[in-house]
């Protein structure tokens, strides 16, 4: 294939997926009714993908491990090598749980704290032990998960079928007998002499005594909290996000950002701080805080204004100055009294290689180059047909719902969730007109609307800012959509095309 060649498939689109079931746990049954414990807060896979944790409102995280690459019988790198290609998808099966955090109470401000976890970040793994970090409202904690090698003692009995005597003698155990015990530790025992009088020891020995011996014949995952990082916030902990220098970590609150290190638990250094002088002049909070994926020094944080703001913590101690802004101009006439709210960011993610930031807010996608800061890349709608219903979801408080969002490992498409237990999947690579919509359930096309999308300018490259799934109609089966079953966090495998998302209790996979 010569260079020519190469250039034209290098700008062609990438084609459509084609998304398929994968598996469901916590399935509900028909007319079940959901506990408010076990709905599912967090999702996130680690950085090879193997694992995958949940937590949901009642304080607990539950572990997954990847079960295909285990039983191919091999690597990835061994399979790739192989001259048949293997046809697997991802399959994933329950690894463990524990209670990460408890409800409590704060005597000081009569306030109750939530169990609720609200993120989970994994750290660096370490002698085949798992480390995560998990958050509710006010507490960090620090999680390591290893197996643990259960030991157990051997009986100390002779085999019956190779002892001369009688056979009730070889079933009798030492710890049947009764023992009276005399000064030194000694003792007397009339059972044993009687024992050892009718038994005869054959030539040669008993071969068929055993000793005692310590077996590990089964392993117990056990986790252990080994950090609490608590008291640094006086509002709710909205965000964390550990540094790719695997030895710190932020958490960020409405108007505060902290630096942590791993072992350090008593102390943080405060290193955004939005909180003005007199609180009526407050005009915007802090939503999300990012670290960026290579660059140790860079993180990134939203606000409820729809800004996103990269700092650099080389500057100065206190980073209260930014060196990005990203955000969009408003168009002249166009505002309301919904526009601040429906503009606020819910969510941020920065691309793997640290190139592009995707922001939900939530009406929309946005995806942001880094080194453009004059609007974003490229527009998704996501529910354009509920902008005349703003009213009605102001009413019943579902405007002030925080949707997170995702991109996959090649930053080729991104995905984000909506009502009725929908999410959307875009591609937003050069020319791309990829827009699906599938539910949260076995049959994820079961209610797939299919919208051609319109870009707004011609597409040049992906510096090109583009619109595209805003046409859709409410239901392809002319259904009313459900405001109380809404799909708030998924995530999106590292490497491959496999998207988990969470729809009440029950956690879905797909894979394409």
């Amino acid at each position: 294939m010569n260079g020519g060649d190469e250039g034209d498939v290098a700008a062609a689109p990438p084609p459509q997926l084609d998304w398929k079931f994968s598996q469901v746990f916590g399935e509900r049954t028909a007319g079940e009714e959901v506990q408010e414990v076990d709905i599912i807060s967090a999702i996130e896979f680690d950085k090879s993908g193997d694992h995958l944790a949940t937590g949901d409102r009642g304080g607990r995280v539950v572990l997954f491990e990847r079960t295909d690459t285990k039983e191919s019988g091999g690597s990835r790198k061994d399979l790739e090598k192989t001259d048949y290609p293997t046809s697997r998808h991802p399959e994933f099966r329950y690894k463990t749980e524990f209670q990460s955090h408890e409800p409590e109470f704060d005597y000081l401000k009569s306030l109750e704290i939530e169990e609720k976890i609200n993120k989970i970040r994994w750290c660096q793994t370490a002698n085949g032990a798992l480390f995560l970090l998990s958050t509710n409202d006010k507490t960090i904690k620090f999680w390591k998960v290893q197996e643990k090698k259960i030991k157990k003692i051997a009986s100390m009995n002779m085999d019956p079928s190779k002892v001369v005597g009688k056979s009730d003698i070889a079933s009798s155990s030492v710890s049947s007998n009764t023992y009276s015990f005399l000064a030194n530790g000694g003792y007397k025992d009339k059972s044993s002499t009687n024992l050892f009088n009718d038994f005869k020891f054959p030539s040669g020995g008993i071969p068929s005594l055993r000793l005692p011996v310590v077996t590990y014949n089964e392993t117990s995952l056990v986790p252990r909290c080994r950090r609490v990082y608590a008291h640094a916030h006086d509002y709710h902990i909205n965000s964390i996000s550990n540094n790719s220098d695997g030895e710190t970590f932020i958490s960020a609150d409405d108007l505060r950002i902290n630096l942590w290190n791993l072992e350090i638990s008593n102390q943080s250094f405060n290193i955004v701080d939005v909180k003005p002088a007199n609180m009526e002049d407050l005009t915007e909070v802090i939503t999300c805080a990012e670290f960026h994926p290579t660059h140790c020094s860079t993180l990134a944080y939203s606000s409820s204004k729809g800004s996103i703001r990269l700092i650099d913590l080389r500057q100065s101690a206190l980073c209260d100055k930014h060196s990005k802004l990203f955000e969009e101009q408003e168009a002249p006439g166009s505002r309301s009294f919904f526009t601040e709210i429906i503009a606020s960011i819910s969510d941020i993610k920065f691309g793997r290689d640290g190139r592009y930031i995707l922001s939900r807010d939530y009406m929309t996608l946005k995806l942001w180059d880094i080194n453009m800061d004059s609007g974003p890349v490229s527009t998704f709608q996501v529910h354009e047909h509920l902008r005349p219903r703003l009213c009605d979801l102001y009413e019943n408080d579902s405007i002030f719902d925080k949707f997170e969002c995702c991109l996959s490992g090649d930053s080729q498409r991104v995905a984000t969730g909506s009502y009725s237990n929908l999410f959307r999947v875009f591609g937003c690579g050069p020319g791309s007109t990829e827009a699906t919509t599938m539910e949260a359930s076995k049959n994820p096309m079961r209610r797939q609307v299919q919208t051609p999308s319109r870009p707004s300018r011609s597409l040049s490259s992906i510096t090109r800012a583009v619109r595209r799934g805003g046409g859709e109609s409410p239901d392809a089966n002319g259904n009313s959509f459900d405001f109380t079953t809404k799909l708030l966090h998924l995530a999106w495998h590292p490497s491959e095309n496999s998207i988990a998302c969470a729809a009440a209790n029950s956690l879905y996979m797909y894979y394409a």
